[in-house]
């Protein structure tokens, strides 16, 4: 049997759309920061590029300086700021910041002086989703842009993290969104790029494939294509539901993203759960992917109140726009059986 990709929310299979705008930006030979003509055609196609990710992520008339990934993004708007944040962040957010931030069992986070915080639109690991405040310094809205719809300028913050290859982009290309009027120190400086943002000569590929992308995620969501992804997640659930003994969905009672399950068994690691389902040909993950490699256990979950050996024993199901229901079948008989298998073998 083919295998089946269920760790949409690590990184989305490249959008054909992405593809066919990366092979014609190859094309394009000029450095956009060149004054000839060669350089003139590549500067226009960097703020065609520009203008489509704004218009897709409801930015017109923000900044939107391209960086190498949302890591980077990140750690431009908060390095060396004290920004308050809370444990269910990103690493990528939670390295710059004072985890003063309280979870609380749903997932959900209360910000006090939204000046001085951040807090993620969608967690990677539960797909819980959170009210943003209004003034909020930044928010990481990575794995929301492309599956829930979002408007940059009609929500709190004053700055956001994406990533192109979450949503059907090719990885290696982020994005920092600024209301206008913040001033920021450049973590990268040199010749002055994005506007002064950022130096480094701009990857002008992976800005068309993150154009394409961004736009085609926008009308998926707005034809309601998730939906269907979420119908489809909710039958995963209720099967495991009917079969297994009181296996925990976390987060199952707040917002959720609709590709998104978080299943936590007792009693059976996550890691050895990741590992035979990959050897049953289903990629799952056991929390974030962007550890090197590691697994280890969730400080996500650890802040929402679920103990270090409960919290070992979650694995992260997360769904694509491709994902069929007999996919979701599949894999769900297969969860079962090993499930099965390892409370007789625990009994």
């Amino acid at each position: 049997m083919p295998r089946v990709f269920l760790d949409h929310n690590a990184t989305a299979p490249l959008r054909a759309e992405a593809r066919e705008a990366m092979l014609a930006a190859m094309e394009v030979v000029g450095n956009p920061s060149s004054v000839h003509a060669e350089g003139r055609a590549a500067k226009a196609l960097l703020e065609r590029c520009r203008a489509d990710v704004a218009e897709a992520f409801g930015a017109e008339g923000a900044e939107i300086v391209f960086t190498g990934s949302a890591t980077e993004a990140a750690a431009m708007a908060l390095a060396g700021r004290g920004i308050a944040c809370s444990a269910v962040e990103h690493d990528a957010v939670a390295a710059w910041c004072e985890p003063t931030l309280g979870s609380d069992k749903n997932g959900y986070v209360t910000v006090t002086d939204a000046g001085f915080a951040t807090l993620q639109l969608a967690n990677s690991e539960t797909g819980v989703m959170q009210d943003l405040p209004e003034g909020l310094w930044m928010s990481d809205f990575t794995q929301a842009f492309g599956k829930a719809a979002v408007n940059f300028l009609k929500s709190g913050p004053l700055m956001a993290a994406i990533s192109a290859h979450k949503l059907g982009g090719p990885k290696g290309i982020g994005a920092l969104v600024m209301r206008r009027g913040i001033d920021l120190t450049p973590v990268l400086k040199g010749g002055g790029q994005e506007m002064g943002r950022r130096a480094g000569t701009e990857n002008i590929i992976g800005a068309a494939g993150f154009a394409a992308a961004a736009k085609a995620s926008a009308q998926d969501v707005a034809l309601g294509r998730w939906q269907e992804v979420e119908e489809i997640r909710d039958m995963l659930e209720e099967a495991l539901a009917a079969a297994l003994n009181a296996p925990i969905f976390v987060g199952k009672r707040a917002t959720r993203l609709p590709n998104t399950s978080c299943i936590l068994s007792s009693g059976w690691k996550g890691e050895t759960q990741v590992m035979q389902l990959d050897l049953a040909g289903f990629a799952v993950s056991a929390g974030s992917a962007c550890s090197s490699g590691k697994v280890k256990t969730s400080p996500v979950l650890r802040a929402m109140g679920y103990d270090e050996q409960a919290a070992g024993c979650a694995i992260r199901v997360s769904l694509g726009l491709e994902t069929k229901r007999d996919d979701v079948l599949r894999f769900a008989d297969k969860f079962i059986a090993l499930a099965k298998k390892h409370e007789a073998r625990a009994a």
